[in-house]
């Protein structure tokens, strides 16, 4: 039961870093009461995880991985390289997908973020006129929405550990 609880935290974050994505996608801006409603969504799914569990060790390193990211990142947002929307979901994120989803975040965030990068950079792969105005636009303005691969790179993981779980696991052959 509280497995199930905590899936449902987890799916009901699917469509707010949809909404994130959208929103960085077409103001640049992440809001503080979006991260914060994640931050809920991901400490509520690993407290369940962990009391069904009788372990905090996925919690604990949820939280390092969240802090370190941000010490990681704070530089940059003082360089002005990264926004300080961006920082503050980059440190949420690893609360919402649990520690045990760090390694598939982590590919996945790479993989999202240099087609990111690949697409501003070269927007003529694009087919929609429009949709290639835009992003040359984001490139002259020198903006990359960052929270896109990230908020990518959590529903895929999300999913993916949802389907995980709930897929039967074959028992040994005997």
């Amino acid at each position: 039961m509280l497995l199930a609880a905590s899936l449902l935290l987890k799916g009901l974050a699917i469509p707010l870093l949809a909404r994130i994505a959208w929103l960085d996608f077409t103001t640049q801006k992440i809001s503080n009461q979006n991260v914060l409603l994640l931050l809920c969504l991901g400490l509520g799914s690993l407290q369940l995880l962990s009391a069904q569990s009788g372990s905090w060790w996925d919690m604990g390193l949820s939280a390092i991985a969240g802090l370190l990211l941000f010490v990681a990142l704070f530089p940059f947002w003082l360089l002005r390289k990264v926004g300080a929307g961006d920082v503050k979901l980059m440190s949420v994120v690893p609360l919402l997908i649990g520690g045990s989803g760090l390694l598939v975040f982590s590919v996945l965030l790479l993989v999202f973020s240099l087609a990111t990068a690949l697409i501003v950079k070269n927007p003529s792969m694009l087919p929609a006129g429009a949709f290639r105005l835009y992003v040359q636009h984001l490139d002259r303005k020198g903006v990359v929405p960052f929270g896109v691969p990230i908020s990518l790179a959590a529903i895929c993981t999300i999913g993916f550990m949802i389907y995980v779980t709930l897929m039967p696991h074959p028992g040994p052959a005997i």
